[in-house]
């Protein structure tokens, strides 16, 4: 019993109907969550980067309201994936009892774990593009490059959406949901260079911020976005990729101890 908690996930494509679930369930409120999912960097991008712009013209010889766009769209596909994997799968998990429900048929608990996280990277994914559609009415991000953005959203759509996955299986209530966004999520964006370059903090922290998850989709996704390519794209898509897996192996071992005991 103890092997079978720790052997590594086995999926199926009965992991599609759970997905398709939950796209259907979401598709019936698609606008107002598509609305609410960039309504939050939209006021951003027009606050700071209008009102700051006006102050701090450039940043390395970009437009400011272009430096924090571009790396304002990572940011959002990371929200909207966090807040589908915690408090979405969350309440079918623990509230709504679907799990539950589901596990009653020929489905395996890491068909619905990979459902979950391919549903959470997929929703993000629907937001970015919105995102980038608002983008590209303000002139921005017009340019052959963007073509490569929308498979980059989707990787960091699954990395977050796997780390949520952990919070989720340890979680007890939504509160404490609170401390991964506080604790975690919001001192990522402010080390990651989506308002200023990670070069203006001091040394040990740009250590820090070169390994974090976050920073590495900035530093793909923003030359993409200016009509540039990312210098350095193996190694930050390497630390995506690892995030995503090992983050997703632990989740699904957390969520069968916590389901399956």
């Amino acid at each position: 019993m103890m092997n079978s908690m720790y052997r590594l996930p086995t999926f199926s494509l009965r992991f599609l109907p759970v997905w398709r679930r939950n796209f259907l369930v979401w598709r019936k409120l698609a606008i107002a969550s598509v609305i609410g999912n960039i309504a939050e960097p939209l006021i951003t991008l027009i606050a700071f980067g209008y009102g700051l712009g006006s102050l701090l013209k450039e940043i390395n010889g970009i437009p400011y309201i272009e430096f924090l766009a571009s790396g304002a769209i990572s940011m959002s596909v990371m929200m909207a994936a966090s807040f589908e994997a915690l408090y979405s799968a969350f309440s079918r998990m623990h509230v709504q009892k679907t799990w539950e429900s589901l596990l009653n048929t020929p489905l395996d608990l890491d068909d619905i774990i990979l459902a979950e996280m391919l549903w959470g990277a997929s929703k993000a994914m629907i937001s970015g593009l919105a995102i980038l559609g608002v983008l590209f009415l303000l002139g921005i991000g017009l340019h052959s490059t963007t073509l490569l953005v929308p498979p980059m959203l989707f990787l960091v759509g699954v990395t977050f959406a796997s780390i949520a996955l952990v919070i989720n299986a340890i979680a007890r209530g939504y509160d404490f949901f609170t401390y991964y966004f506080t604790l975690m999520l919001t001192p990522m964006i402010f080390m990651s260079g989506v308002y200023y370059p990670v070069s203006q903090l001091p040394s040990w922290l740009q250590v820090i911020a070169a390994i974090l998850p976050l920073g590495a989709a900035v530093e793909v996704v923003r030359p993409l976005l200016l009509g540039e390519l990312p210098d350095s794209v193996l190694p930050n898509i390497l630390i995506l990729l690892a995030y995503c897996l090992c983050a997703f192996y632990l989740a699904t071992i957390i969520t069968r101890r916590r389901l399956l005991k």
